[in-house]
């Protein structure tokens, strides 16, 4: 009981630190969100269970520490230090300078190196809030002071780009999600773009998608590729909502998670912008192609099984998870519906 009582004092202090650093008017306040929400999560990375969390926190404390110590100063610089005035006086400068501890808090590739090996050595349910809610600080952040100069474009670019064949050769599915994570970071911070609630919208959708594969994953304890073909054919159910959700992930047209990619993607032919739509759209389909590596098994819904095949205990589908799936399966179609009707 205390340790439920504890866990819930902490995301309600996580979720607190996240809002005080979003509704912030100044960058110190912004700056004090995000040290309450760094020190709420840590505890919550930590336990007896998994003997890789330790080493998971503290390398997250670090990189965060690191992130929070240089935004601090850059900070203090802009407020203080009359010498750096000119400097600061140029918009795209300050946007440069500020934003790049917040793309490192982020994961956003080139400064996503800390983010695949803490993934490894976390929970489920921690996996989760480091690949969502850890990420709408930064990100909302980034869109108050954004400036689409050429840096945020070679950011974008790489973080799709890293994020997709970076997850080409894994078989772990938390590292696969890590990957997959950087690559949308990039589709997020193009979206910013259009507008500023484009990529909220993109956030919330890749929100859905990613907390329906991980209440799969956990109910039946997966953590690597070959794991899932040790689903039986009395789960066929089961792998047909992973199948659907995983490529709905990766963007694939009649499925819900191609919505936002169908809107940049229009956009940003709109603006002449045909060459990085190209590149983003080709790296989405390299991320597609490991997503169907994970979910080969789904397709094989009935073949011959072996008498050594291990079986999963737990024959459970989640009704939350039913729910959210059969929303990333039909969303686009009804959402395509509705606009057409009004």
């Amino acid at each position: 009981m205390t340790n439920n009582s504890t866990k819930i004092l902490l995301l309600t202090t996580l979720v607190s630190g996240m809002l005080i650093s979003v509704s912030s008017n100044s960058w110190l306040g912004a700056w004090i969100g995000l040290e309450i929400n760094l020190l709420s999560f840590i505890p919550l990375m930590s336990t007896n269970k998994n003997m890789y969390t330790t080493e998971a926190s503290m390398k997250y404390f670090i990189v965060q520490a690191l992130a929070s110590s240089t935004l601090l100063f850059l900070i203090i610089s802009k407020s203080l230090i009359e010498e750096l005035y000119m400097m600061f006086s140029n918009n795209y400068m300050t946007a440069m300078i500020i934003n790049t501890p917040l793309l490192l808090k982020g994961g956003a590739a080139p400064f996503h190196w800390w983010f695949p090996s803490i993934m490894e050595g976390l929970s489920w349910s921690n996996c989760f809030i480091l690949m969502t809610i850890q990420k709408i600080a930064p990100l909302m952040l980034i869109s108050y002071s954004l400036n689409m100069g050429m840096f945020m474009w070679i950011i974008i670019l790489m973080s799709v780009t890293i994020g997709s064949i970076g997850g080409l050769n894994q078989i772990s599915i938390r590292k696969i999600l890590t990957y997959s994570s950087i690559n949308h970071m990039g589709w997020m911070l193009a979206a910013m773009n259009i507008g500023e609630n484009m990529w909220i919208i993109y956030f919330l959708i890749y929100s859905m998608l990613t907390l329906t594969i991980v209440l799969i994953v956990s109910s039946y304890q997966i953590s690597f590729v070959n794991q899932t073909f040790l689903m039986g054919n009395n789960m066929s159910t089961v792998k047909f909502l992973m199948f659907t959700t995983l490529l709905s992930l990766g963007g694939l047209p009649p499925f819900m998670g191609f919505l936002p990619k169908w809107i940049i993607i229009q956009y940003m032919i709109i603006n002449n912008m045909n060459f990085i739509i190209s590149l983003m759209v080709i790296m989405s389909l390299v991320t597609l192609y490991y997503y169907l590596r994970i979910c080969y098994a789904s397709f094989m819904i009935l073949y011959v099984e072996t008498k050594w095949n291990i079986q999963f205990h737990s024959n459970k589908i989640i009704p939350i998870g039913m729910i959210l799936s059969s929303i990333s399966m039909f969303g686009l179609i009804l959402s395509t519906l509705v606009i057409n009707i009004f």
